[in-house]
């Protein structure tokens, strides 16, 4: 049994690289305080602009894993109405989905049970319990591969999959499309 801390950036990144079959992420936070987000954010906001055309590192990474066989998903659990944060991400999240990231989400009044935690289960037997400062900054994950943390963490990877709707449903139903 470990338990380790990884710091945001390459470090955290690296855990990426090691994946032979699944990553999964349970996404449970009304915001994310990302510095790489702000400007295509701000633009959503003044203009209504998304860039659909967006590529970066992460979703190079993402299409060539996916293509190799790897299943990345994740679910967001969002409160209703969408703020205007989650109403950017969920239309964001159509550029994800196409490099292979399949995003659904789940309403929050339907995510009983389900921990307030947000994490990464790698390979269904890594977990990466993820901790933020309280402005919603990302400060680390810290490793856990202890076997009774990783059973709990795959049977809520398992309940909000199935509870979740499918990013494409979920846009149709909350936000008209640009």
């Amino acid at each position: 049994m470990t338990a380790e801390l990884i710091q945001p950036g390459p470090e955290f990144g690296r855990l990426f690289y090691d994946i032979e079959h699944t990553a999964f992420r349970l996404e449970v936070r009304e915001a994310y305080n990302e510095p790489s987000e702000k400007a295509d954010l701000q633009r959503y906001i003044d203009e209504g602009w998304i860039d659909r055309e967006r590529t970066s590192d992460w979703l190079t990474h993402v299409r060539k894993v996916t293509d190799e066989g790897v299943r990345f998903h994740r679910v967001r659990v969002v409160s209703l109405p969408l703020s205007t944060y989650n109403e950017w991400g969920l239309l964001e999240a159509e550029v994800t989905n196409r490099a292979g990231d399949d995003i659904r989400y789940l309403p929050r009044d339907q995510a009983d049970g389900l921990p307030d935690d947000d994490f990464w289960l790698l390979d269904s037997k890594t977990v990466a319990k993820m901790h933020f400062a309280d402005d919603d900054r990302f400060l680390g994950a810290e490793l856990i591969d202890d076997p009774a943390v990783v059973v709990e963490h795959n049977y809520w990877r398992d309940a909000a999959w199935h509870h979740a709707i499918p990013r494409d449903d979920f846009a149709k139903q909350h936000i008209e499309q640009p």
